[in-house]
């Protein structure tokens, strides 16, 4: 069964800019890694600091395996100094939700937008 890391970010709302490169960055290299990168999401409307991360992968033995490889990894070592330099991270948090297969991945069907 697939598990999620969910990552809740709050963020220094001045620094935005820069944490949207350090997602950028994590858009290349998780997938390289071997996480299906559902996405990173950052302040639009609403509040100005919390900021999210989400990551699948089959099982949770899939995400250790995927940790060691982080560990090892160059590029990713380079985007967590980044952050580490910069501080535009004021707090992270990461819950592992398993999703519900019924409601997993579902595409909108039916849907007739509004004249």
């Amino acid at each position: 069964m697939p598990i999620t890391c969910f990552i809740r970010y709050e963020i220094d709302p001045f620094k935005k800019d820069q944490f949207t490169t350090y997602a950028d960055n994590w858009a290349r290299i998780i997938p390289r890694l071997g996480g299906h990168l559902l996405g990173y999401f950052v302040p639009h409307e609403g509040s100005n600091y919390e900021a999210w991360g989400l990551i699948s992968f089959p099982s949770l033995a899939a995400y250790e395996a995927y940790r060691q490889r982080l560990r090892a990894d160059e590029e990713a070592q380079a985007n967590f100094a980044f952050a580490q330099r910069e501080r535009f991270i004021l707090k992270e948090e990461r819950t592992f939700p398993q999703p519900l297969p019924a409601s997993y991945l579902r595409a909108p069907t039916g849907y007739i937008e509004a004249a």
